[in-house]
């Protein structure tokens, strides 16, 4: 749901430290949080730390998927591109999130683009390891259906956003999330980013945000926003 396009380096200039990953962060994922000791240690054998910068690419829509990354930390935007370029962000990943996943299941090309949105690390997970782990085990494939399951429920909510919220209430909505249970917060991302996660141009995400601080809901200092109206700014979202 973001419009705003930011120029990628080429996936080769990124960083790939040594350090093998930490297996906490794979046990509080999920998809792999009911592994044994000797099974988890296979993968986190087989997977690697990738450093990022600000506007590196993961992986583009269409290409060919071989492995699955956790955001250890940093931002990771899930987004499509329309045939003029503009940008649909489909989803914010941050620390202890996975995406890419689907091609597992599949084979088929990348459904979106993954990028980082700032200094972020990720660890890259190989489908080869991981498929053979359910091969071995199906029952832990109810992990896998119940991530699918949540999938589809946030698609479902997106999708109810874009019928039953207008630009204001989307934004109000982003907001929110954005700030988590903070009343101050600063935004992750570009003025155009912002706008393709509402899913409305530039100019009416703005207009949205400066109604907000003419009611007294929120105060803005450059990039830094402090929610002063919680209640109000929750009851425009919805």
């Amino acid at each position: 749901m973001w419009h705003g396009i930011v120029r990628a380096e080429a996936f080769t200039s990124l960083a790939w430290p040594a350090d093998m990953p930490d297996a906490t962060l794979f046990r509080e994922t999920s998809l792999f949080a009911d592994l044994d000791e000797d099974a988890l240690a296979t993968i986190v054998d087989a997977s690697t730390d990738r450093e990022l910068r600000r506007g590196d690419v993961i992986f583009r829509e269409d290409d060919e998927p071989h492995e699955l990354y956790l955001v250890e930390s940093g931002r990771i935007a899930i987004a499509n591109k329309s045939f003029d370029r503009r940008e649909s962000m489909v989803a914010l990943m941050e620390g202890g999130d996975l995406f890419g996943e689907m091609g597992l299941f599949d084979g088929r090309g990348r459904s979106a683009e993954a990028r980082a949105l700032e200094s972020s690390t990720t660890i890259a997970v190989p489908y080869g390891p991981v498929r053979q782990l359910y091969e071995d085990e199906p029952t832990l494939l109810w992990r896998v259906v119940a991530m699918l399951a949540g999938r589809l429920r946030n698609m479902d909510a997106a999708l109810a956003d874009s019928v039953f919220l207008d630009v204001t209430g989307r934004t109000a909505k982003r907001l929110l999330d954005l700030a988590g249970e903070s009343d101050e917060f600063s935004l992750p991302i570009t003025q155009e980013e912002l706008a393709g996660m509402v899913g409305a141009s530039r100019e009416r995400v703005n207009k949205a945000i400066a109604s907000f601080i003419k009611l007294g809901w929120i105060e803005q200092i450059d990039r830094t926003y402090r929610i002063t109206n919680r209640e109000q700014l929750t009851i425009r979202s919805r």
